[in-house]
């Protein structure tokens, strides 16, 4: 069985700025700078999240994060190198300088993530 890997990055948007700027700002330019560093990356998404109401309160609270992106990596010395240096070293600058006008940095989070799937009744065999 063939193992992914992959680094989520926990991302909270810049106080003051609005849901709708921010994913357009991210999708639009942010995303594409950063495709420019993604070389080992099988898959670069970008996970938008929509709060729902509370079942309790009917309430609707906002997040700590809005969005989780995830770097998907096939070869697990590319992902351990990639960790490696997340882990280490600061971004390139023009990376840097425009998260700052998107993201709030202070509340940014990363983990690495590993997959279990349960093959489900209703899937066929494969």
């Amino acid at each position: 069985m063939a193992k992914t890997f992959k680094i989520l990055i926990f991302l909270k948007r810049r106080p003051g700025m609005s849901i709708e700027a921010f994913r357009d700002y991210y999708e639009n330019r942010h995303a594409k700078l950063c495709e420019k560093y993604t070389s080992g990356v099988q898959r670069y998404m970008r996970r938008f999240l929509d709060p729902l109401p509370d079942v309790a309160t009917g309430r609707t609270e906002e997040l700590p994060f809005d969005v989780i992106t995830e770097l998907w990596f096939e070869d697990e010395a590319v992902f351990r190198a990639t960790v490696q240096y997340l882990s280490t070293s600061i971004m390139p600058a023009e990376v840097v300088e425009d998260g700052e006008k998107l993201f709030d940095r202070a509340r940014s989070r990363i983990a690495t993530a590993v997959e279990c799937e349960s093959r489900l009744a209703s899937q066929p065999p494969k």
